[in-house]
Formats: C-alpha cells, sequence, structure tokens
C-alpha cells in the first residue's frame, strides 16, 4: 500500500528516480479507483436515472473525468521518474503520444530495470541508505 500512495505524496515532484515498483503499483492503484469510480457512477447513474427519466451516464461521465484529471499529475511525474532511474530524460514521456506505438514503446520502458547506482539523476532507490529519501 505505500508504494500504491508514494506518488500521491509526490504529488508533482518530477525529479529523482522511481522503482518499478513504486510505477506498477500506482498503475494498479490507478485501475482499482477507475473501476470503482466506473461502478459507483453507474449505480448511481441506474438509480437517479430511473427517478428522472433521463441523464443515464453523467454521473460516470464526470467521476471518471475528475478522477482521470486528479490523477494526471501523479502518473505523469511518476513516469518521468521511472525514466529517470533508467538514465534517460523525462521528455520520454512524449513517447506516448506517438500514435499506434507510442503506448507500447512507453511500456517496454516501464517495465526495463534502472540502472544500478547513482545515475545524474540521483541515487539508486533499490539501495537501502536510500529508503528513507523516498519516505
Amino acid at each position: 500500500m505505500e508504494y500504491m500512495l508514494m506518488p500521491l505524496r509526490r504529488y508533482a515532484d518530477f525529479e529523482g528516480r522511481s522503482r518499478r515498483t513504486e510505477y506498477w503499483m500506482f498503475v494498479l492503484f490507478y485501475v482499482i479507483l477507475f473501476v470503482a469510480a466506473f461502478v459507483v457512477g453507474m449505480i448511481l447513474d441506474a438509480i437517479l436515472g430511473s427517478m428522472s427519466g433521463g441523464g443515464m451516464g453523467i454521473i460516470t461521465m464526470i467521476l471518471v473525468i475528475g478522477l482521470a484529471l486528479a490523477l494526471f499529475v501523479p502518473s505523469l511525474a511518476v513516469q518521468v521518474r521511472r525514466f529517470h532511474d533508467q538514465d534517460k530524460s523525462g521528455w520520454f514521456v512524449l513517447l506516448g503520444f506517438i500514435p499506434y506505438v507510442g503506448g507500447i514503446i512507453v511500456l517496454v520502458f516501464m517495465c526495463l530495470d534502472g540502472t544500478p547506482g547513482p545515475n545524474r539523476f540521483g541515487p539508486d532507490p533499490k539501495e537501502r541508505g536510500n529508503a528513507d529519501v523516498f519516505s
């Protein structure tokens, strides 16, 4: 649970490095929140839509878009820190905007291990001495 919430604590921190564990646990947290928002929205839409005779889907849309906007900056920041962990520029995030293949390229990079030891973006987050830096 600690790794799931770490990107929220480091909300707009584009400095330093993040482990794969931090990134993928945040992705899991992100998916769980979206599924929950979707289910709650659909239930509320069904209840309120049947009472008013219309408006199906609007609550779901508001919840999902609101959640996406709220989590946009921390998800971007954790992705930049993952690229930093591999000693790559944060601008590599823009690869995700290439149609069709961009998402696949970023997915591959997010699965790769970071550079061992310190790099130009900071100390290795896997080293025990650096654990307090990220807490």
